[in-house]
């Protein structure tokens, strides 16, 4: 982590007004004592999406986000780095020699935000909703290797585990394992609206304008029962059309801070200020990825010697440096280069970019060149230079005279369901993992019920390469089966891996606890946040 302490003037020439939030901007030093944070995090109800808060159903870092703060977890990631450790549990863990029986105790006096018990009965209904429902997001795949949950009395949840699995405590921190009350949710059928009840430190009120979400009022619960310290009464999430616009609350005092996302010109600008002033930026290193992803049986990108032309042609370390600079780095697997597990596979198979050898490779297999593509991306999630980490793929491409690509921008909540309905041929995603392991950078990619719907089967990766490398409670001892996995994505090419990230939060010097709003897994953790003196 790198925190610097910058001064707001040299930032107002960046942070110009533009558009304004779609819910207002009656927040910062108008709302009390509440903490007002902004973010370019959109959250509609569609027709498509109809329930994005239900644990059965979110499955993506901005809806996470209102997750975290209001649905309790058995475990919780620590406030730094390391293992998950018991929240809503007392105590949890394996309690067979073959890491197959997971036993989790309950908190004594665990209540929901309307007073009701929380029970064992509770989680069981919660975890197996979310398997029974099986939401197309994809999410319930996190639970895969739950073959039974039993109960004993009202404290005690023990998992029966289909096979070996060392990262099972950490998906029971995610919220696709938050603890719902039958009362409020359908054992069978998705919540839709934005509507969100459990024993979370916070309770959540949602203020709209039709069917999107302008701003999140978070509430301390007078009935949390937890490990959590939380340091504040109320915390705002107002939603901005864009990073100027939040840019602009926050040098207007309209919010006390933000995060996701800012633009790389924004980062820049507050981290080459002077080193005292009244706005704060946090560095975190972060687990974010991008990458484009293959529906692999769409004629157009069929031919695997397409997808390795393009991952010979591909130069991440000039997409970087023009896009993003310091504030990310080339990424040559889909595991970050700072996870135990991580190998430089797709470096290892190509080397560095080669026009030539990615015309031998479409040329020995009789692929006429220019080959045609349309890389689809999406306009309003990644933050304000995903557009022109585009325009830079598309020219690095088209230059060298192999393909003929155009590009195609769409917003968050058509963007996602036409990609899972098999729209795109090739089209680039993020991933914020679900939990700091190298498991979550392969398993929600090429596992059984994977979270993009990829029609991209590896027999070696799903029955043997996943399941021997959860076997290994010892991280390390995996790094042999995740090479192995890495080394065949990298051949296949079902994804191209293209760079990670670092985060960041800017925020008025009298906000706390911004060093620790946002865990290792990019989510964040409103608790932490108070007044005071920051620095």
């Amino acid at each position: 982590m790198n925190r610097k302490t910058l001064v707001l003037p040299a930032v107002v020439s960046l942070l110009a007004p533009v558009l304004a939030a779609c819910g207002g901007s009656d927040g910062g030093s108008g709302s009390g004592d509440a903490i007002v944070m902004g973010t370019t995090d959109r959250f509609t109800v569609t027709k498509d999406a109809p329930a994005p808060f239900d644990p059965a159903y979110s499955y993506d870092v901005g809806t996470w986000n209102i997750l975290r703060q209001t649905v309790q977890t058995l475990m919780i990631q620590p406030k730094g780095e390391g293992e998950p450790v018991p929240e809503a549990a007392q105590s949890c863990g394996f309690t067979d020699t073959g890491n197959e029986r997971y036993a989790c105790k309950l908190r004594s006096g665990l209540k929901f935000a309307d007073g009701d018990a929380v029970t064992a009965e509770d989680v069981k209904f919660s975890i197996e909703r979310a398997r029974t429902i099986k939401a197309d997001s994809g999410v319930f795949a996190l639970l895969s290797t739950i073959d039974t949950i039993e109960t004993q009395g009202d404290n005690e949840v023990i998992f029966h585990l289909k096979t070996a699995d060392a990262t099972f405590p950490f998906k029971l921190s995610t919220p696709v394992a938050g603890i719902v009350n039958p009362d409020d949710y359908e054992k069978d059928k998705l919540r839709d609206g934005f509507s969100v009840d459990g024993s979370g430190p916070y309770t959540l009120k949602a203020e709209t304008d039709g069917d999107e979400m302008t701003k999140a009022v978070f509430t301390k619960n007078p009935n949390y029962k937890g490990t959590l310290d939380v340091n504040n009464d109320q915390v705002d999430m107002v939603s901005y059309e864009d990073a100027d616009a939040m840019g602009t609350a926050l040098e207007k005092g309209d919010i006390d801070l933000m995060t996701r996302t800012m633009s790389p010109e924004q980062i820049q600008k507050l981290s080459d200020a002077a080193a005292t002033g009244d706005i704060d930026l946090v560095e975190l290193n972060g687990l974010e990825i991008r990458y484009l992803a293959f529906d692999t049986t769409d004629p157009a990108v069929k031919a695997k010697a397409v997808r390795q032309a393009m991952a010979q042609v591909v130069n991440r370390s000039a997409l970087v440096s023009e896009v993003y600079g310091s504030q990310a780095e080339p990424l040559y697997s889909l595991v970050p280069a700072t996870l135990t597990g991580h190998s430089n596979s797709f470096f290892n198979t190509y080397g560095d970019p080669s026009v030539a050898k990615a015309k031998s490779l479409l040329a020995d297999a009789d692929v006429t060149a220019p080959v045609k593509l349309t890389l689809n991306y999406t306009t309003d999630h990644y933050g304000p230079a995903t557009k022109q980490e585009f325009e830079v793929l598309q020219k690095q491409l088209n230059d060298s005279g192999l393909f003929d690509v155009t590009i195609k921008g769409s917003p968050w909540d058509t963007f996602v369901p036409a990609e899972r309905k098999g729209e795109y041929a090739v089209y680039g995603m993020g991933w914020f993992p679900d939990f700091p392991d190298a498991d979550n950078f392969v398993a929600p990619f090429l596992d059984k019920d994977n979270f993009l719907k990829s029609p991209y089967s590896n027999t070696d990766i799903i029955d043997n390469l996943i399941p021997a490398s959860r076997r290994e409670a010892d991280r390390l001892s995996a790094a042999k089966s995740l090479t192995e996995i890495q080394d065949i994505v990298a051949r296949d090419v079902p994804v191209l891996p293209l760079w990670q990230g670092k985060q960041y939060v800017a925020a008025n010097n009298d906000v706390t606890g911004t060093a620790y709003v946002l865990n290792s897994s990019a989510t964040l953790q409103l608790w932490e946040l108070g007044r005071g003196v920051s620095n």
